[in-house]
């Protein structure tokens, strides 16, 4: 029979605007207690965006974690009280990539670093799109990168190590199992089950919206 993790006691030890740090006092199989770090995070959302010629819309953006630029998807944390998924990544893709979609679906649900955080990203597939301008941007939003992949060469740079962002990495390669026929997208309103709850709920208890980073 399974092991019940139950948590004794819970602490924030650091809380930022768009992460929490949790320590939860765990009890181990055996019955000895440890502690267990946890990075709160609101969750995100990402898109694969593939137009009429099978080329999927990827930008370039410097993260300073890993003090690199690297190419991604259109994404966006779900940083507002209660917003829908697919309305987040509507407006990331407009905002981003200067794109809207007529037709949406899921791709694939992403915990993105399960050993110490809860963050949890829903990836769309977007098609029939339409360019746009995209509105004026700030800090590294402003310094953004954009181009079209052909879905092949995209798995290519994947498999080379060229792409790398974990969130686009899943999201070419289920497009790409999409595309062949391998698989099915799921429809645009699947439950996202993952979603993280616990630190937009505790900023809503706080009074802090409909924008929850404003600490």
């Amino acid at each position: 029979m399974a092991h019940e993790y139950s948590v004794t006691d819970s602490s924030i030890l650091v809380d930022a605007p768009i992460i929490a740090l949790r320590r939860d006092r765990v009890v181990m199989p055996g019955g000895r207690q440890a502690n267990r770090e946890v990075m709160e995070h609101f969750g995100a959302v990402a898109v694969v965006a593939l137009d009429e010629q099978g080329r999927v819309a990827v930008i370039e953006q410097y993260r300073r974690a890993v003090d690199k630029r690297l190419l991604e998807l259109p994404a966006g944390i779900l940083d507002i009280a209660d917003e829908d998924p697919l309305d987040c990544a509507k407006r990331e893709l407009v905002e981003e990539a200067g794109l809207v979609a007529r037709t949406w679906s899921v791709l694939v649900d992403l915990v993105t670093s399960p050993g110490f955080s809860d963050e949890a990203v829903r990836v769309f597939l977007a098609r029939d799109l339409t360019e746009v301008q995209r509105p004026a941007a700030d800090d590294e939003e402003a310094d953004l990168g954009f181009a079209w992949l052909g879905l092949d060469d995209a798995v290519r740079r994947v498999l080379a190590g060229e792409i790398v962002n974990s969130i686009a990495v899943g999201g070419i390669l289920a497009a790409a199992s999409v595309e062949s026929g391998a698989a099915a997208a799921r429809p645009k309103a699947a439950p996202f089950e993952l979603r993280p709850w616990r630190l937009a709920e505790r900023r809503k208890a706080q009074g802090i919206g409909p924008d929850l980073k404003m600490l």
